[in-house]
């Protein structure tokens, strides 16, 4: 058995300890100073018979228990595990905007507060302090009142106005033309414009930052007539939905949105993923990470004003069980990773379906 130090390793003081943290694998653990030497020696595989023989001040049984210990707190990879593939595949995936894009996998599968949670629960998840204003009111000159004009009365500022998150819906089904509109007018290609250093580009009715485009959707089919249940990946140029799992369920969709039940009651959700690789080639600086953000938050804003044109009650989440989606939908969650997810029904009746305003 060979073993090398984890590529996805960050090492900081914390509360006067040295603290060590796989962030591909969110495992932490706090160690003697001394470790990192240790690690230092695992830039490549090493066996054991190497170890033993490099630190000669050490009985092998001494070298044998620390290597167990580095492995069972994932500092250490033995050649051939799924840990050592899953690494592997970061530093070929990711090296160009590591150690920065460890933020994306720190943060992964977050802890939420159920909705099960007693009030105490809650309320001791509340700041003590205030809140922090929510207007900023600059020290200087007077300021200048802007004239408000009536805004004018088409479809595009009436859907704007009307555009809330629903938390409620009916029980009817999404048309399959609807479901269609929808996919077209959010995430299909629109044209296509011809670059001469980076080749044809598609265009979208969301901005990209370069023409990337790299938030990939896939659709969760709960109550679409004419569709059977299930998960299926959308092709944005040739308008073709593709089965990638046949299970899907109302528990299922609200277990994806962190336990949040009145999402099982749409009709679809929309799961957006990010294929990394087509901004990284381009954005070769961490920096470009927070334009994958944009560019999902672009398309999530899209979505709900084309849905609420339409007259559907679309929603959006961040709260998420990235592993669990990431699993249904077959990815990797390295080169390709869960994202946002949004949803439609019909709205319900109820005076409160909505956030409040």
């Amino acid at each position: 058995m060979r073993y090398k130090r984890a590529l996805a390793l960050s090492i900081h003081w914390q509360d006067e300890q040295l603290a060590f943290s796989n962030y591909l694998q969110q495992h932490y653990v706090s160690g003697h100073p001394l470790t990192v030497q240790v690690l230092d020696y695992f830039s490549e595989w090493r066996s054991l018979d190497e170890v033993v023989a490099h630190f000669t001040q050490y009985s092998p049984q001494s070298l044998r228990k620390t290597l167990d210990q580095l492995v069972a707190e994932q500092l250490l990879l033995e050649e051939g595990s799924a840990q050592a593939s899953s690494d592997a595949l970061l530093a070929e995936q990711w090296a160009p905007w590591l150690p920065e894009g460890a933020f994306h996998f720190a943060t992964k599968d977050t802890p939420f507060a159920s909705a099960a949670s007693s009030e105490e629960e809650l309320a001791a998840i509340v700041p003590a302090s205030e809140p922090p204003a929510l207007y900023r009111s600059p020290q200087g000159g007077a300021p200048i009142k802007l004239p408000r004009a009536p805004y004018p009365k088409d479809a595009f500022h009436q859907a704007l106005l009307a555009r809330r998150t629903h938390r409620a819906f009916s029980p009817q089904a999404l048309a399959l033309d609807e479901l269609s509109r929808l996919l077209a007018l959010v995430w299909g290609v629109q044209g296509h414009v011809d670059s001469a250093a980076f080749g044809r580009l598609p265009l979208k009715t969301s901005p990209s930052g370069g023409a990337r485009h790299p938030v990939e959707v896939y659709v969760m089919a709960l109550r679409v007539a004419g569709l059977a249940p299930g998960i299926y990946h959308y092709h944005p140029l040739h308008h073709t939905l593709t089965l990638v799992n046949p299970v899907a369920t109302p528990a299922q969709a609200s277990l994806y949105c962190a336990d949040q039940e009145y999402f099982a009651d749409s009709a679809a959700l929309f799961l957006m993923t990010a294929v990394f690789e087509r901004t990284m080639w381009k954005y070769h600086k961490p920096r470009a990470y927070r334009v994958v953000m944009l560019d999902a938050g672009h398309l999530g804003q899209t979505f709900c004003l084309t849905a609420t044109a339409m007259g559907l009650a679309p929603w959006g989440t961040a709260a998420l069980r990235d592993s669990l989606i990431e699993q249904d939908l077959g990815i990797d969650g390295i080169s390709e990773s869960v994202l946002f997810v949004t949803g439609v029904g019909h709205p319900a009746e109820a005076a409160d379906a909505t956030e409040p305003e």
